[in-house]
């Protein structure tokens, strides 16, 4: 046994250092090409940029050497600096948690705020400032003498500095500019404001408003639009703290132990909020299951009616969660159940039972007692008027195929692609391997003692969530990132929490006395969530030398020839100035164009919701995300209606992003969707309606009817409605 334990024990020694000096390599390879073009000093070094250079490398070799001689000889730096860490730890006394702070925070503010964020685009330097935000922290409070590092400070100090970078990301987009940060960020910015600030716009109030978004998202999103005057920025901080506090209260609830153990909860809660971010996953669905994990283990009187209440929610948002709140509350119950013996007792069994019952009423009957609720009262009400033979709303086993076979799968997208490069496959296996890893470990170890039963109701919830995750991600349209598995890395969650309060936890406070590889893949639960925010930190907007910024950053290879500035520059948003003046020029265009006809956002309709136009007519048809889903789903009818409008020119003015008619492989970036959007959109509204106007720089479109239109109908995939 000694034998295998020193060889595993110096494989992973091994595996370290080569990982160490790959990360180090790697940065010294991207801190080459920042400083490479600066000058004419030592081939295209400048000065002050080679000496740079020269010195980091220096550093990253002696970083190397620092970390074999900690592993093989431990003893070494333990005699030379040993009295001196102990002098450091001491003198540096209570300002070690303000430096804490500092190092933690600092190199998010270094990446989203400064130009730093641009010219830092590689991932090994991140990698360098994201390891000594971990490692400095949790060397200052480790207080063993005998130790650079204790395990137990090192994975707390991480918790707190992914969900430091995590919650920080999350105000990424918080911004007072005008236009859309994202394809449909504007629109999605209207849709919000429908449910409570109808007022801001100019609309007959006797007449239906479409939006094309579920009842709960547009309730939470739209919440600050009971206020008189809100702003963008508001909205958009409202929106941006909905991707932490969710997530924050359903850790909160799901690992709440007792309030002598507050720093392990907390602990906990900022796991769970990092680990469940990586989907992102959408308000509503998180708040079923914080209703799910508040009713666990509470008296029945209140767990009924709380799991009841998620499935109601959780249908009236996306049919896809119907039975969510229903599987987790089971899972939940089962799962923390004594699993010692063979059998579950009959107060389990009654109470699984009662909330997996009420979750299936609230998901599946309620919204029928709803919609034949509503047709009586319309009956009532209007007597002379048929009422529908049926019940109009909820689901059924038919809408759910039809929802699901609506548009095309792209299979393809569950592997590598270009629209999301590690495929949803490898994604996932990423963001939940090191949990299921240690899930299982915890199991076969007998930390975390389970039943059969007690498996089936984990493992069956988790793949049926798992299947309908994968399908919905192949959709088209879909497969850009994780969000569609959110109901399985909700589960995934809930499982770690029954882990946690059946051993878990115990095994994470000795964890210094766990073999290598289970401590790396805790080490890997929390580092690989962080790592894709990590790389997605970059500056909305940036100021100073923008010369100096695109030399080191090499993100403008056309410079170096034509000695053109982009502007703005890649992924960052137009300058104040410009920014007014296309707003400007909007609304002039507008004021010009309303008199003669209607005038049709297509894009852009936040214009409208945050007062930035002056208030005209609202066409409330065919925004942008509409076109988009019929497009992908070859809705005929639908376009029928929509071309015989542009027919017709029944707009004086169309404002919508740019438009092409570029026809894109499959490979490309959400190739099919463009392709779709091209065919059922962009080339039939380009043959009635030209460019009077395009503003590059926020990337808008004006259109105006065109004088010649004899050739259209044989462009149109559909003939429209007479």
């Amino acid at each position: 046994m000694t034998i295998p334990s020193v060889r595993s024990t110096q494989s992973g020694k091994l595996l370290l250092l080569i990982a160490t000096a790959w990360v180090l390599y790697g940065a010294g390879a991207e801190f080459y090409h920042i400083a490479w073009g600066t000058g004419t000093w030592l081939g295209q070094f400048s000065l002050k940029w080679g000496l740079a250079f020269f010195v980091f490398s220096a550093l990253c070799i002696a970083g190397v050497v620092a970390v074999g001689y900690l592993l093989w000889k431990p003893l070494v730096p333990k005699r030379l600096f040993g009295q001196l860490l102990r002098l450091l730890r001491r003198r540096v006394g209570i300002l070690r948690w303000l430096l804490a702070v500092v190092i933690i925070l600092l190199p998010v503010y270094i990446l989203q705020y400064t130009f730093w964020g641009i010219v830092l685009h590689g991932p090994y330097l991140r990698l360098l400032l994201l390891f000594f935000s971990m490692i400095l922290p949790a060397f200052l409070f480790t207080n063993d003498e005998n130790r650079l590092i204790d395990w137990r400070v090192l994975l707390t100090v991480s918790i707190l500095v992914s969900g430091g970078w995590v919650f920080f990301s999350s105000l990424s987009q918080v911004t007072d500019y005008p236009f859309s940060l994202g394809w449909s960020e504007g629109n999605r910015l209207w849709d919000y404001s429908i449910m409570f600030g109808r007022r801001l716009y100019n609309y007959p109030p006797d007449k239906e408003l479409p939006v094309y978004l579920d009842v709960g998202r547009q309730f939470l999103g739209g919440l600050p639009f009971l206020l008189p005057h809100i702003t963008i920025w508001q909205e958009r901080l409202w929106l941006s703290l909905q991707g932490v506090i969710p997530y924050l209260l359903l850790g909160g609830a799901s690992f709440y132990l007792n309030r002598k153990d507050l720093l392990p909860w907390v602990a906990a809660a900022i796991w769970a909020f990092v680990f469940v971010r990586q989907g992102p996953i959408h308000p509503p669905l998180l708040l079923c299951a914080i209703m799910v994990a508040l009713a666990w283990r509470r008296p029945l009187w209140l767990a009924i009616p709380l799991v009841m209440a998620a499935g109601f929610f959780a249908v009236t948002s996306r049919f896809t969660w119907l039975f969510a709140p229903a599987m987790w509350a089971v899972m939940l119950e089962v799962g923390m159940a004594d699993g010692n013996g063979r059998h579950l007792s009959k107060e389990v069994w009654k109470r699984t039972v009662a909330v997996g019952l009420a979750g299936v009423m609230g998901g599946y009957v309620l919204p029928f007692l709803n919609s034949m609720l509503k047709n009586w009262i319309n009956l009532m009400n209007e007597p002379a008027v048929l009422a529908p033979a049926g019940p109009t709303e909820g689901i059924t086993l038919d809408s759910i195929q039809s929802r699901l076979s609506d548009q095309p799968l792209l299979w393809y997208r569950l592997f590598p692609n270009e629209t999301f490069a590690p495929g949803i496959l490898i994604g996932l296996a990423l963001a939940v391997g090191p949990l299921i890893f240690i899930l299982i470990y915890l199991s076969r170890s007998r930390r975390w003692l389970l039943n059969g039963w007690q498996k089936l109701a984990i493992t069956l919830p988790l793949l049926a969530f798992l299947v309908v995750g994968l399908i919905v991600s192949a959709k088209i349209g879909g497969g850009g990132d994780l969000h569609n598995l959110d109901m399985f890395i909700i589960g995934l969650m809930f499982t770690g929490a029954i882990a946690w309060r059946n051993g878990g936890r115990r095994w994470i406070e000795e964890i210094h006395l766990a073999p290598a590889l289970p401590k790396a893949m805790t080490l890997a639960l929390l580092i690989i969530p962080v790592y894709w925010v990590m790389m997605s930190l970059r500056p909305l907007s940036v100021n100073g030398n923008l010369v100096a910024i695109v030399t080191l950053s090499d993100i403008a290879p056309s410079y170096a020839v034509t000695g053109v500035l982009p502007d703005p520059l890649p992924d960052t948003l137009p300058s104040k100035e410009d920014t007014y003046k296309a707003l400007e020029d909007i609304r002039a265009e507008v004021e010009r164009a309303a008199p003669f006809g209607e005038v049709l956002f297509m894009d852009q309709r936040q214009l409208l919701t945050f007062g930035y136009i002056s208030p005209i007519p609202l066409v409330p048809e065919y925004d942008k995300k509409v076109l988009i889903d019929k497009a992908m789903s070859e809705d005929a009818a639908y376009f029928a209606e929509f071309y015989r409008d542009l027919a017709n020119q029944r707009f004086s003015l169309i404002i919508t992003n740019p438009l092409n008619e570029t026809i894109k492989t499959d490979e490309a970036i959400f190739g099919e969707e463009n392709n779709a959007w091209v065919k059922w959109v962009s080339s039939p509204v380009l043959c009635y309606y030209e460019p009077v106007l395009r503003l590059k720089k926020v990337k808008i479109q004006l259109l105006k009817p065109r004088q010649d239109i004899s050739a259209c109908l044989q462009k149109l995939p559909v003939s429209p409605k007479p």
